[in-house]
């Protein structure tokens, strides 16, 4: 029989609530209902928040996903949210206007869930990690505010973008260009919207100023927050630059920004789901955004 005789680091119970609705609007033809999940560790304390947004090529957002590291946050002392939002054929801006919704839940009900609400961090990859970033450089203020959102309520106090990309003109720069400027290409889709009844059809450089008014770099202000920034060195979905573009812009405004690039790893693949990636994330929070 072996005896366990101490327990070195004390790990917090986490309780989990799935499917929390986190907005609706009914509206003729229009009805919207988004969900959020949330892990919470029981303790005493305030404690910083995450929310997690997934990523699916603007054609998907499995907020169940990524659970190695959102537990792993959980269980250094941070509430955990993932929250769903809506994907083409749905055009932009509205998925800014869900992910305001998101953080403004999370603030809204800070008391409830035991969540600071002075420290709130996003994360995200991929899709989610634009929507981090586009959260991190607008937040605070009244850019894509839905008008039911104060400015207050969507404050961020650190951003993680995984593989996100910050520039929707340049995502396939070096790799897969001739794609993305084709016209079914999803960034194009999400600007442009699909057709019915009026041909919308056009790539995404077609209007190159609406291509930046839905890319997060154009917001980068000395307002920013701290970031993340990761990408993988053999990412073929999405080009490095995207990671190098963002950095260069956060460091030309003075903002903390660390970078790290993982070698081999592409877009998705199984590096970034192992526990020295995970705790690459968690160690970047905790020193960003003390849980203890």
């Amino acid at each position: 029989m072996k005896i366990i005789k101490k327990v070195t680091r004390q790990v917090p119970q986490i309780d989990c609530y799935n499917d929390v609705n986190y907005y609706q609007s009914l509206q003729p033809q229009a009805d919207v209902k988004l969900q959020m999940s949330l892990l919470i560790p029981r303790t005493e304390a305030l404690k910083p928040a995450v929310l997690y947004f997934p990523g699916g090529g603007f054609t998907a957002a499995n907020y169940q996903k990524y659970l190695q590291q959102r537990l792993a946050l959980a269980q250094a002392g941070y509430v955990v949210a993932a929250a769903e939002y809506r994907v083409v054929p749905t055009p932009f801006p509205n998925i800014v206007y869900d992910a305001k919704h998101a953080i403004a839940f999370l603030t809204r009900h800070a008391k409830e869930f035991g969540i600071d609400p002075q420290r709130i961090g996003v994360l995200g990859d991929s899709a989610g990690g634009y929507l981090a970033q586009f959260l991190a450089t607008t937040c605070g203020s009244k850019t894509f505010l839905p008008a039911d959102v104060k400015p207050e309520e969507t404050q961020v106090a650190a951003a993680c973008s995984v593989y996100g990309f910050c520039d929707l003109l340049t995502i396939g720069q070096g790799l897969n260009q001739a794609f993305h400027q084709s016209t079914t290409a999803t960034e194009a889709l999400l600007v442009n919207g699909v057709s019915y009844l009026v041909d919308h059809a056009a790539a995404i450089g077609a209007d190159p100023e609406k291509a930046k008014a839905a890319s997060p770099i154009t917001y980068v202000s000395s307002d920013t927050p701290p970031f993340l920034v990761m990408h993988g060195t053999n990412d073929h979905d999405v080009s490095s630059y995207q990671a190098e573009e963002l950095v260069t812009s956060l460091k030309k405004q003075g903002i903390s920004v660390t970078q790290i690039m993982v070698e081999n790893a592409g877009h998705g693949t199984w590096e970034w789901y192992q526990p020295e990636i995970i705790t690459q994330i968690v160690n970047w929070f905790q020193q960003t955004l003390p849980s203890f």
